[in-house]
Parts: C-alpha cells; structure tokens; sequence
C-alpha cells in the first residue's frame, strides 16, 4: 500500500502507545499466539475475585498502530487469527481515517454477523494547524469522509481527543467538541497530552517548546468536554494510561483515581451531567433532573 505518513504522532512511542500490550506483533501465528495468552493472563490473574467471575467475554482488540494498513487479503488473515476463541464476541479496529477505503469497510462489516464491531478513529483535533504540529498526516475533513463510510456500513465508530496538545487553546478544544458532536459515533475516548520517553515531543519539552498542561487546567477542560458533548455517546475513557517507567511528565498522569474521583466530584458538587450545557439543552432543573 503507498506510503501515507512517516515518523508516527510526535506523542507516540516506538510501540504505538501500545505499552500495556503482553505481545507486539501482526504475523497471523503471533496474533493467535497474542489472543491466548492474553485470555489465559486474563482468566489467571483478573477471574479470581468474585466481580470478575462475571466476565466471560472478550474483544479482540487491534489497539496500536494501523490496523486497516494492508490488503484486504491480509487483513482477512489478521482478523481471523485474532478470532480463535468461542469466548470472543466483540472485534474492534483501530486505524487512520486516511487508510479506509470501501473494500475495508465491506470486509469489517463482514463479520458483524457474529460479533459487535467497531471501528476507532484518532482526531485528537479539528484543527489541521495542530494536526500539522503534532505529524497526524491527515486531515478533519478526511477524518468526515471515513465515519461518513462506516455510518453507510452501520459500523459503530469511536473516536479519541486530546487535551493539551502543543498550541492548542480552550477555544480549539471547543471547536472539536463542535466539530464531533457533528457527526454520527458511538464512543468517545478523551485523553491528556503527556510526554514519554523517545518521542518528538520529548524533545520539545527538552528544549522548552511545549509545557505540559496542569491537572487543574485538564480537569476543568475535561468538564468542558463532559457537558457539552452530545449524550448519545458512550465515554469510553477520559484518561490515558502512560507506564511510570517510560513516563516523563506531567507526573499527575499516573494517578488514575484523580481523574475519576475528581470529575465524579466536581460533577456533583455543580450539579453537570453529560451534554448539560451544548447547544439546545437548557441545563439542570436545580434538582438534578435533566432540562429539556
């Protein structure tokens, strides 16, 4: 397939934020490999306690990288050797919206028959100036064409943003919520811009030419987003893990239960809920109960 972007985000590690990951790899006999070790590391470690007895059901999840970057051939290869296992039910695609085409998108949906799937797409942002900085490699209105396709297909799509990319301004923040609540998907994961080892924007902190974001400043952004976000969307996420030992700044990053305890908190303490404050919607009633 030609070439359609080189280097990788200025964010991302060698690894493709593929940190957390037991195996890295994309051979049709390593991605089996990869499938039943990580049911088996999942049953051993996780199915132990009496919550996770629950659990039976996986997602086969092609999370770093491009995951639609091959033949369609090929990409048949990969997605079968990931369904290996009558626990499966659920098989999810990561990609570039630069790199779905209709015969993708026919092949994806193909499998619907038998599982829930979903297709991710990164945004991070609707600004192209900021996805020229940051070496996205395509552009918002590419980003339309690729969920326009999957919505065709009735495939669901997720989407990631980002908080605190290099230049970005509240303003530009508010234009991307504008900008997804635009378009028909099902997921949202939202994300703060933090600084790993061996990657580009590592040396632009180095050198004094990006300055991490607060955890005050995300939080508030982050409420931002919550309420005025359409709330037909699932949030899957609003925190990116990034592993402590490859971490280089902000620090607040690893602390987890902060992002969670903290917008739960702020959410009642202000009495918000999800979409409460966009476009249309006159807010809380002053008893908690949503407004029209």
């Amino acid at each position: 397939m030609e070439l359609v972007a080189n280097g990788g985000c200025i964010f991302c590690s060698e690894k493709g934020s593929g940190e957390h990951l037991l195996l890295g790899t994309r051979s049709k006999s390593r991605i089996s490999e990869t499938i039943e070790t990580s049911i088996s590391w999942q049953v051993q470690n996780y199915f132990k306690s009496y919550k996770s007895e629950r659990a039976n059901k996986f997602i086969a999840y092609f999370q770093n990288f491009t995951n639609t970057y091959d033949s369609v051939t090929n990409l048949k290869k990969k997605y079968d050797a990931a369904l290996i296992d009558d626990r499966i039910v659920g098989l999810a695609i990561a990609t570039r919206p630069d790199c779905i085409n209709e015969d993708i998108v026919k092949l994806i949906k193909s499998y619907s028959n038998k599982y829930y799937v979903w297709v991710e797409l990164g945004l991070q942002t609707s600004n192209n100036e900021t996805g020229k900085i940051i070496n996205r490699c395509y552009t918002s209105e590419q980003f339309t064409k690729a969920v326009e396709l999957l919505n065709k297909y009735n495939i669901d799509v997720v989407t990631h943003i980002m908080i605190g990319l290099p230049g970005e301004t509240h303003t530009d923040l508010v234009n991307t919520v504008n900008f997804i609540n635009k378009h028909k998907l099902m997921g949202l994961k939202i994300h703060s811009t933090y600084i790993v080892e061996n990657t580009v924007l590592n040396e632009m902190y180095k050198k004094g030419l990006y300055e991490p974001i607060s955890f005050e400043y995300y939080m508030s952004e982050l409420c931002y987003v919550i309420t005025h976000i359409s709330p037909t969307l699932v949030i899957h996420r609003i925190s990116g893990d990034a592993p402590k030992e490859i971490l280089v700044a902000p620090k607040w990053n690893i602390h987890k239960k902060w992002f969670l305890n903290g917008l739960d908190k702020m959410l009642k303490e202000q009495n918000l809920y999800q979409g409460c404050q966009r476009d249309g919607c006159q807010g809380c009633q002053g008893d908690g109960s949503p407004g029209n």
